[in-house]
């Protein structure tokens, strides 16, 4: 079947591809990734393991012949995991007016790029396991220069940290730096006229449109259930069959006993007793608490958390070198939640860690419909679908995008929550 798609559909498909990118600011700021061709992703069913990067331990003296062992090669599964469609129909009365394939054109263009934003935003706001808890409304310097400090006393790198504020804490920073005794200022007047306030404290600082209100969390009184609860990371485990596979080093298992364990929901942040946070690579004890963030409920009285428990309580290779905290949980250490009012999250991380995955699907003219396909500058396949319907002279038509998000490790994202009681 020939393409019979019109001079003004193609003009539309054009403009609406050609803005695309532009509208994708939280993608922008995400690391593009494509792991395979589309003929190895069809085949690995989406879904592949990527290495986590190294890190070292280091050993003193010129005798090392304890210390040899296996190196352990850690990696992350990543997947395309999101397709978004926005379509309709139109009659042939309708059709008449051809500029409302144009608007809708527009309409889909927002739609889509805001799915890809949110799942990214979700991403990071969700499953980022710092966390930084403001008792007071937003001020400025002060809250983010404390993300800029738990992310630097961890080791967490120093180029590429990026924050995405919602409207009324960026507004709120913003009027705390638009002060007469600074009026002369630059950045000053930014802030005054754009209710901007650029970078601040070692982070690109950029307004977000996008909103998730986490409740504050109910689970109530709540304890670690069970002494030597921590994980040793490790490549790959083997099934009882003797299959081997990847292991997903980033999350652990954790019993807890808890007042209300049914009210307890991804997304709340606590602390432990006694188990503060080190740094990535010398392993010094920051003296400050590990934040942690709830990621499921694998079963009855045991929560999934990030990033996993690494103490490196049973002394191996592979613990000592990528130890997160000082020392494993007691039985009965208490769990402290930081999420105690409810509020909108405000998202940082590291560009690098959160990844963006373009997808790919077939969709071919002459097969009962038309078709425009286009691909973005980040990579973003879209296609516009058109198919005429005899029965009642109607039209439907649709957008399409295919993509995945990941987040590589847990400790280079996070969130400030404000008006915490």
């Amino acid at each position: 079947m020939a393409n019979t798609i019109s001079r003004e559909e193609r003009v539309m498909f054009d403009e609406a591809v050609e803005g695309f990118d532009d509208l994708l600011v939280i993608a922008k700021s995400a690391r593009k990734y494509r792991p395979l061709d589309d003929a190895s992703m069809q085949r690995v069913g989406d879904r592949v393991w990527i290495p986590a990067p190294y890190i070292a331990a280091s050993y003193d003296g010129f005798d090392q012949t304890s210390n040899f062992g296996d190196m352990t090669e850690l990696s992350v599964p990543v997947s395309i995991g999101f397709h978004k469609s926005s379509n309709g129909k139109m009659t042939a009365k309708d059709l008449r007016n051809k500029d409302q394939l144009t608007r809708y054109g527009v309409a889909a263009k927002q739609k889509l790029s805001s799915d890809i934003n949110l799942a990214l935003y979700m991403t990071a706001a969700l499953q980022g396991s710092q966390f930084i808890k403001r008792t007071t409304a937003p001020t400025g310097f002060d809250d983010i220069a404390m993300a800029d400090a738990q992310f630097t006393e961890q080791g967490v790198p120093l180029a590429g940290r990026k924050m995405f504020l919602a409207p009324r804490v960026m507004n709120g920073m913003a009027s705390n730096l638009a002060k007469p005794q600074t009026s002369g200022l630059a950045d000053t007047m930014d802030a005054y006229r754009k209710a901007y306030v650029g970078d601040v404290a070692g982070f690109d600082t950029y307004k977000n449109d996008q909103s998730f209100r986490l409740g504050a969390a109910t689970g109530g009184t709540t304890t670690v259930n069970g002494a030597n609860q921590y994980w040793v990371p490790k490549a790959t485990s083997t099934g009882v069959t003797g299959e081997s596979d990847n292991v997903d080093n980033r999350y652990s298992p954790l019993a807890v006993s808890a007042a209300t364990y049914a009210n307890i929901k991804a997304g709340d942040a606590f602390t432990i007793a006694g188990v503060n946070a080190v740094h990535m690579i010398t392993k010094q004890d920051t003296g400050q608490l590990q934040t942690f963030r709830v990621i499921g409920k694998p079963a009855a009285g045991v929560i999934t958390v990030a990033p996993a428990i690494i103490s490196a309580g049973s002394g191996s290779k592979a613990e000592k070198e990528y130890q997160n905290v000082t020392a494993t949980p007691a039985n009965g250490a208490a769990i402290t939640w930081l999420n105690t009012t409810t509020a909108e999250l405000n998202p940082f991380f590291v560009e690098d860690n959160l990844l963006l995955l373009p997808g790919s699907y077939a969709v071919e003219d002459g097969t009962g419909w038309e078709v425009l396909r286009a691909t973005t500058d980040l990579g973003i396949a879209i296609t516009y679908v058109r198919q005429s319907e005899i029965n009642d002279l109607s039209m439907k038509f649709r957008w399409d995008i295919d993509f995945g998000t990941a987040l590589l490790n847990p400790q280079m994202a996070g969130n400030i929550a404000f008006n915490q009681a």
